[in-house]
């Protein structure tokens, strides 16, 4: 009887030890508990690869710093100081510069229509599918960003021209005649603007996520539903911007325009046209049309601030 009194003893003790035990441990937590510090959340935590920020630079890169800002800005400093500032609303409101101001926008917006009727579905061939030789086509497709644009009115002219490769035949057979039309300046606007939209949609195409066109076809959507649908609202600040951008190249082009399709006043004398044939006999008109143009451009990067002017 004494033992099993003793053993009972014995395990009721073991037993009140282990409670205690757990007890101090529960306590102990409790306490750590109140007294840890609470967790930062990793995403509040201040970026780690942050670019170092100078506030002296040095002498070695400040000075031909401040000589390329200002290689950059006096020209348009001394077009600011040269306009004819009392004259300037009488030399705007010629016929001829509104002749040549209108030809510039529809010309230039017809261009950028073309662009993004053949340039988007270019831009996504190249950066959604596997096609053979892509990079040789990618090459082709920026080559006239580096091109002269003398050298790309005269590609044109012996492609285009009526006796050109395709020219002659589209003359023979259906009587249409390029060069030399208002249409032939679009033609050439189009050449050397559609590069700046198709390099821009694609860049925004292999930025944006391909699982989403992969889950729209999954629910059984066709790949022209899933493009139009979910592809394009996704690269539509690409495709905007692109645009922009080659509406301001094609209001802008002078050498290509004037090889393929001339300099006839209210047919193919655009903007720049104007201003290079006022500069031979009126110049003061020429810097007039010239601070259209600066306005124009000014516009186009305002456009553009929160893509390129942003600081990270």
């Amino acid at each position: 009887m004494s033992e099993r009194t003793t053993g009972s003893g014995d395990g009721s003790g073991r037993d009140s030890g282990r409670d205690s035990g757990r007890n101090r441990t529960v306590g102990g937590g409790a306490a750590e508990a109140e007294t840890a510090p609470p967790r930062r959340d990793p995403r509040s935590r201040a970026p780690r690869n942050r670019r170092p920020r100078t506030h002296r630079a040095p002498v070695a890169l400040l000075l031909p710093a401040l000589l390329g800002l200002a290689f950059l800005v006096l020209p348009l400093v001394g077009l600011l100081i040269r306009a004819p500032w009392s004259d300037l609303s009488e030399q705007l409101t010629s016929t001829a510069v509104w002749d040549a101001l209108r030809l510039s926008l529809i010309s230039a917006t017809a261009a950028t229509a073309v662009s993004l009727v053949l340039g988007v579905p270019l831009a996504w061939l190249l950066a959604r599918t596997e096609l053979p030789g892509r990079r040789v086509i990618r090459a082709l497709v920026t080559l006239p960003l580096v091109l002269p644009p003398v050298v790309g009115g005269v590609a044109l002219l012996l492609v285009l021209g009526r006796r050109g490769i395709v020219g002659s035949w589209l003359d023979s057979a259906f009587g249409i005649t390029l060069p030399f039309t208002t249409t032939g300046v679009v033609i050439a606007e189009a050449f050397v603007a559609m590069p700046f939209l198709v390099i821009s949609v694609e860049g925004a195409l292999r930025a944006a996520d391909p699982r989403y066109e992969e889950a729209a076809a999954t629910l059984g959507a066709s790949r022209l539903t899933a493009f139009r649908r979910v592809t394009l609202p996704l690269i539509a600040p690409g495709i905007a911007a692109g645009a922009v951008l080659a509406w301001a190249r094609a209001l802008g082009e002078f050498g290509a325009t004037i090889t393929f399709a001339g300099n006839f006043p209210g047919r193919t004398q655009t903007m720049p046209l104007a201003v290079y044939l006022a500069m031979e006999s009126d110049p003061q008109a020429a810097i007039a049309l010239s601070l259209v143009l600066l306005v124009v451009s000014v516009a186009v990067l305002v456009g553009l601030r929160d893509r390129w002017l942003s600081t990270p």
